[in-house]
């Protein structure tokens, strides 16, 4: 918006990032949403929203886990932008964490302008009909729906499979980056660590 640069350094160019290296190329094409307006509104009122749910709700205590998901959604988008003609991300980034919180919260009740109401998993789809009614192409939400259902099926799907199991692991790098350690319940602290220090006039029961 101040003019510092321009969308064209931004955007996504396969070319351009691995023949001249503009590697900052594969983040910012996230980052920019359009010039402010409604549409720029709507994308920071969802993504802050959705976000925020995650975060407080299934992801709560995760942060490993949800950083893992970014990391994990931003990789997927950005092998299936190599073959569709998408120059920013954002948006489908924000239709993915939709997607996800969406799937698991089935049965709350969304009221979309007070004009729909339905049950949470349709929202996606609510989303991508509003946004073909505003002239915006839904390859950018089909590819957040896309990417959000494959993480949602490895994720919570297919561990409960007969035969599945958890393919999506987070790395423990991020575990010590983002986690706080868990308490070793059968760590036994040294008296200098007890709550009041030493027991210095604590005495031992005759006989015990």
């Amino acid at each position: 918006q101040l003019e510092l640069i321009t969308p064209f350094q931004l955007y996504f160019n396969p070319e351009l990032i691995f023949k001249h290296f503009q590697i900052w190329r594969l983040i910012t094409n996230y980052l920019f949403f359009g010039p402010v307006g409604f549409n720029f509104l709507f994308n920071m009122i969802f993504l802050y929203r959705y976000c925020r749910m995650l975060e407080e709700g299934s992801f709560r205590g995760r942060t490993a886990d949800f950083v893992f998901m970014f990391l994990f959604g931003g990789l997927l988008m950005t092998l299936f932008g190599l073959f569709v003609n998408l120059v920013f991300l954002g948006q489908a980034f924000t239709i993915m964490l939709v997607y996800v919180w969406s799937r698991r919260n089935p049965y709350v009740r969304m009221n979309f302008f007070g004009l729909l109401i339905f049950q949470a998993p349709f929202l996606p789809w609510v989303l991508m009909g509003f946004s073909l009614l505003l002239g915006n192409s839904i390859i950018v939400d089909l590819l957040g729906i896309a990417v959000g259902h494959i993480y949602f099926f490895l994720e919570d799907v297919f561990p409960n499979q007969p035969g599945g199991g958890r393919l999506l692991r987070t790395p423990s790098v991020l575990k010590a980056m983002f986690d706080t350690p868990e308490e070793d319940p059968n760590y036994n602290p040294l008296p200098e660590e007890r709550p009041g220090g030493f027991a210095w006039g604590e005495g031992q029961r005759l006989g015990g």
